[in-house]
């Protein structure tokens, strides 16, 4: 992980691998850029000049050894327009700027890109998003390669300080919380991206445990097979039946807060493998399904970022992880099984597996008698429709509880959209063999699947994150995103701001 940090710095002094820098359009240097420039005779003005650097934010133009200057190198990146410079942009902005430097050789960085005015965001937001930009950009999986190519892809860069001209107090608070969402969203990634034969409902238990030693605060146990069968889990073991693999239902619990508090519950999908079980899905991209126990991976990621932050709150992350998988004793559409609620479900489509395993765990929430439950999951093909993947979908029976979270993903860059959970849309989940079915068609299968869940909450103050089209990415950028843990740590804190 690479270490942040923030000082009051001088651009004409600073002795570093590389200063990086912000312009505006117009070719118009922001503070610190023109100091520079005055002290290296010039040179950014020509670099502007000759358009050595892009039209569109982002863009980036790299000067070495600099005249006049003990940096190195120069970074110069593209802001947008100084006036009406929104979050979207500055964020591109910064990320580039990340991504550019630690494909180079330099070990550290001071950055002033913190200077750019950001409408309606203060300093302490703007450092955190620039922190976290470097996390992102350093992040290497590479775990399951020989070692040969893994020296020549690896970033050099270690170290980076953000230039903080106002209150130390609450730049440093930014600091933390950035390198407490890169923690997490580094556990998510590395969970996401190992694959499915090294990554099972076991190591992922494994891996929770490690949390509970990392973390005083943190408590880990894990329910078996047969503690799941004698409570009743007969959703969660259906899906579990044709893999070898055993199912285990995850328990951490963070006491960051009174005993008597009432905790927050974050349940993760954790299906390590899903190849649709009998009903299978098709060949073409299967091997990405290694992904769908994401939902898992982002709460315990926010668990870890809760306990590095110390939050004065009480988190609970179930995880319940199994494997999907057509073997000879696989559950079969038209299978009715009883759920931990009591409730019945009829089986229509095995794919539909994910929903299985959260009833039974959202189920298992109750125990808590819990303030709030969120849940996680890549759960439909169908919200990747409806949102793309640019935003998570957002279901939720409180729009306190809604308004909230599309408050922190707004803060966070997290991005969220809200959809509904009406009770029209239960008529398709009608079964004539059981209380319900899993499925109810292609039409809103994003919003039937909410609904679904909705009936294994029994009221609660409860959200559903569908995180199928931002969990991960495919192509040549294929890995785990480590989203939604920036959201959930940013509500989480806001949680703990509030008074009382």
């Amino acid at each position: 992980m690479i270490e942040l940090s923030t000082a009051r710095m001088n651009p004409r002094a600073k002795r570093t691998d590389c200063l990086v820098l912000g312009v505006y359009e117009g070719r118009r240097l922001t503070p610190a850029a023109r100091l520079a420039d005055e002290a290296a005779g010039g040179v950014l003005g020509q670099v502007l000049a000759d358009r050595d650097l892009g039209s569109t934010a982002g863009a980036t133009a790299m000067v070495h050894r600099p005249p006049g200057l003990p940096a190195k190198r120069l970074l110069l990146v593209r802001l947008g327009a100084r006036s009406g410079l929104d979050d979207r942009t500055f964020a591109r902005a910064v990320k580039a700027a990340a991504r550019t430097l630690a494909g180079t050789g330099a070990r550290g960085a001071a950055d002033f890109l913190g200077e750019a005015e950001v409408g309606g965001r203060d300093e302490a937001w703007k450092i955190r998003r620039i922190a976290e930009a470097y996390g992102d950009a350093v992040y290497r999986f590479v775990e399951c390669k020989s070692g040969k190519e893994d020296d020549a892809s690896a970033s050099r860069l270690a170290r980076v300080a953000v230039h903080a001209a106002g209150d130390r107090g609450a730049a440093t608070r930014a600091i933390a919380e950035a390198a407490a969402v890169d923690a997490g969203k580094s556990l998510a990634r590395d969970l996401g991206n190992r694959p499915g034969n090294v990554c099972t409902p076991s190591h992922l238990a494994e891996r929770a445990a490690a949390l509970g030693d990392e973390h005083e605060a943190v408590s880990v146990r894990v329910l078996e097979e047969a503690e799941m069968r004698e409570l009743g889990m007969g959703a969660l073991l259906a899906v579990a039946r044709g893999s070898r693999q055993p199912p285990k239902l995850i328990v951490a619990e963070y006491a960051g807060a009174a005993e008597g508090q009432a905790p927050i519950v974050l349940v993760g999908k954790g299906v390590t493998f899903d190849s649709g079980g009998i009903s299978i899905k098709p060949a073409a991209a299967m091997d990405e399904m290694k992904f769908d126990m994401c939902g898992a991976a982002s709460v315990l990621g926010a668990v870890r970022a809760a306990a590095a932050l110390a939050l004065p709150l009480n988190v609970v992350a179930l995880a319940p992880a199994v494997e999907n998988l057509p073997g000879g004793n696989a559950c079969k559409p038209g299978d009715v099984v009883t759920s931990l609620s009591g409730q019945t479900i009829e089986i229509l489509n095995t794919d539909a597996e994910g929903r299985l395993i959260l009833c039974d765990a959202l189920s298992y929430a109750e125990r808590y008698d819990p303030d709030t439950i969120i849940d996680v999951a890549t759960l439909t093909g169908a919200c990747i429709v409806a949102l793309g993947h640019v935003a998570s979908g957002l279901f939720s029976n409180s729009p306190e509880l809604s308004a909230a979270l599309l408050e922190a993903a707004a803060h966070s860059g997290d991005r969220c959209w809200a959809l509904p959970v009406w009770p029209e849309y239960e008529e398709g989940l009608k079964s004539n063999f059981a209380d319900v079915a899993n499925v109810a068609g292609r039409p809103a299968g994003s919003v039937t699947a909410a609904v679904f869940l909705s009936r294994f909450v029994r009221g609660r103050r409860w959200a559903h994150l569908d995180v199928a089209g931002t969990a991960w990415e495919s192509g040549k950028r294929k890995g785990a995103t480590g989203r939604p843990v920036p959201l959930l740590v940013q509500y989480l804190l806001d949680r703990a701001a509030r008074p009382g």
